[in-house]
């Protein structure tokens, strides 16, 4: 089965990697360009104030520059979306909206999708010293990949958070650790940018990971309420369940890459 790994670690990175949904509209935000808005979302924004349509890109805030008045415009695009069913809930949480390295502004958390905005998540992938995987089981209440198998850790990056500090904090929420049960993790590392279309629009993810190996008598416990499970699993099992496709598939992208990357170290069996 481990055999396998590489083969399965190099379909899951093309599956990472899809074109825009069919009918999206380049998107630019105070003239930079910066995302995909499904074909829904530009109509939902038909006729606002400070945005622009046509039948191949939607502007919005051209003009302007970056700041309170662009943030409320923003701001009002996400509610224009949510009131036309664009989006998957709404979290009242903040993203940066960002084209390349700069900031434009902040947007609800659950429009960043369906205009096909970056973002990026943090994960944890965690191990017991004796070589065992600790792995997740996602909430049913999730609004996405209900039910399966995911990192011990992993979350989105708020505005303006450093992104060791949101691994810390996703810690604390979803498995009860603290900084000081984390003292042997790795630095974060980018492994991929994810582009992927989703039913609410189109995913376009930078996926960070730290590597950790927790004390032998950790037990990591959720706090929010958003994992139904955790355990501990061999690594012949961590394959089989990434093989038949139990994963989330930033999940499994960092837990294939860590194990290969693991066992070519020498640090668990080949």
């Amino acid at each position: 089965m481990h055999k396998q790994l590489p083969d399965l670690y190099a379909a899951l990175r093309a599956r990472a990697q899809e074109l825009p949904p069919d009918g999206a509209h380049a998107l630019y935000i105070a003239g930079r360009r910066c995302g995909w808005a499904t074909h829904a979302a530009a109509d939902a924004l038909q006729g606002a104030d400070h945005v622009e349509t046509d039948h191949d890109s939607v502007r919005i805030g051209e003009g302007m520059t970056p700041g309170p008045e662009l943030d409320a415009v923003l701001e009002r695009a996400a509610i224009l979306l949510r009131d036309a069913n664009c989006l998957r809930g709404w979290r009242d949480e903040l993203l940066d909206v960002v084209a390349g390295e700069d900031k434009l502004g902040v947007m609800e958390r659950t429009a960043l999708r369906p205009f096909g905005l970056p973002t990026k998540a943090v994960h944890l992938n965690a191990w017991t010293p004796d070589g065992r995987l600790w792995v997740a089981r996602r909430a049913l209440s999730k609004s996405t990949d209900p039910g399966m198998w995911d990192t011990l850790v992993g979350g989105l990056a708020g505005s303006g958070e450093d992104l060791e500090a949101a691994l810390v904090r996703e810690c604390g929420e979803e498995a009860g650790l603290d900084e000081p049960d984390l003292i042997n993790r790795t630095p974060l590392r980018t492994i991929l940018r994810i582009h992927r279309r989703l039913p609410e629009g189109y995913q376009v993810e930078d996926v960070l990971t730290s590597t950790c190996v927790l004390a032998a008598d950790a037990s990591p416990v959720n706090r929010d309420g958003e994992v139904m499970e955790i355990r501990a699993i061999e690594v012949a099992e961590a394959v089989r369940l990434l093989a038949e496709g139990e994963f989330t598939l930033e999940a499994a992208l960092v837990i294939a890459e860590d194990i290969l990357r693991r066992q070519a170290a020498g640090e668990i069996p080949a």
